[in-house]
């Protein structure tokens, strides 16, 4: 179907509780409602208009457009969900809770709960494996020494120094710019920044052969027998004689850590991997216009669930 083009249009179309409905039951099942019970899929179905449910004339069984997806029990309208999906994949620094819950009047908690079941559909679940000139380089994310009393950034009593203590390590990888197309990125949360936990990542994503352009940590040391590895020392140049450089990437380290330290301000390092796929999201589609950009994040709920107890526990 064709999106709204604008935020205006979207809230004014999806404001009809039946419109927008519709809308999100074509995205879902654009050939044809059928039951999305496992062993069935069955596409007799008769909807009940007034209750906005089908019944499965097979299995007997009465589902809603929700069932199956991200908005699986929730209460929250489509006329809320569709908004909240057009917000955070439109705005190029996200969106926090309590604007979302301002903007949808809802509560604080129930903002931050649809937006982390969104973030869980932008998840990209396909294993794209990046070729030609690529990029990789790690950044850590966390708070400054000097904020020792937050929890999740403790640093141990008597370290003084500055640099990754208490931080968090992502992984990111991106493919350059080839053919007419834009660069793609892929990246991870990483318990530690050993070879051992970065190295695999990047074999099992990048293709052997390809051109790999890194800095001077260890971690790539023996990269270059599998691919023809150039290297930028940091210490002396951001760009080497030869052209080397990892510059693509850390521009996107910095949108990144704009988002996270000027809207998130301080999520839990259990949670960054969803913050990290949301603007991953953003900066793989940033070539589309925002009206394919929502239609792909909503047709990317399907399939996917994330309970309360889930997402809260320990």
């Amino acid at each position: 179907m064709k999106a709204p083009a604008t935020l205006l249009e979207a809230v004014t179309y999806f404001s009809d509780p039946d419109r927008a409905h519709e809308y999100a039951t074509a995205m879902r099942w654009p050939s044809g409602v059928a039951c999305p019970r496992y062993d069935c899929g069955s596409a007799a179905v008769r909807f009940v208009k007034t209750r906005r449910l089908w019944v499965c004339k097979d299995c007997n069984r009465q589902f809603t457009a929700k069932v199956g997806t991200v908005f699986e029990d929730s209460p929250i309208p489509f006329t809320k969900w569709l908004p909240a999906i057009w917000l955070l994949s439109a705005n190029k620094n996200g969106i926090s809770s309590y604007e979302l819950g301002k903007a949808l009047k809802v509560t604080q908690r129930t903002a931050w709960f649809i937006l982390h079941r969104i973030r869980l559909a932008l998840k990209d679940d396909e294993a794209l494996q990046l070729s030609g000139e690529v990029e990789a380089d790690e950044t850590y994310v966390g708070g400054k020494l000097r904020h020792k009393r937050r929890y999740h950034q403790h640093v141990p009593s008597g370290i003084k120094r500055m640099g990754t203590a208490g931080k968090v390590p992502i992984l990111g990888i991106l493919q350059r710019g080839k053919d007419g197309k834009p660069s793609k990125v892929r990246g991870w949360v990483l318990p530690n920044a050993r070879k051992k936990s970065m190295l695999p990542k990047l074999y099992e994503t990048v293709e052997h052969g390809s051109h790999l352009f890194t800095d001077n940590a260890h971690h790539y040391a023996h990269a270059h027998h599998d691919y023809v590895h150039s290297v930028v020392n940091h210490a002396k140049e951001y760009v080497s004689r030869d052209g080397a450089h990892v510059n693509n990437i850390e521009c996107f380290w910095s949108v990144l850590k704009r988002t996270l330290g000027g809207t998130y301000i301080a999520p839990r390092p259990k949670h960054l991997e969803r913050y990290l796929d949301e603007q991953i999201f953003r900066f793989n589609t940033r070539e589309d216009k925002d009206g394919d950009r929502f239609n792909k994040a909503l047709k990317a709920t399907d399939g996917k669930r994330l309970t309360y107890k889930a997402l809260v526990s320990k």
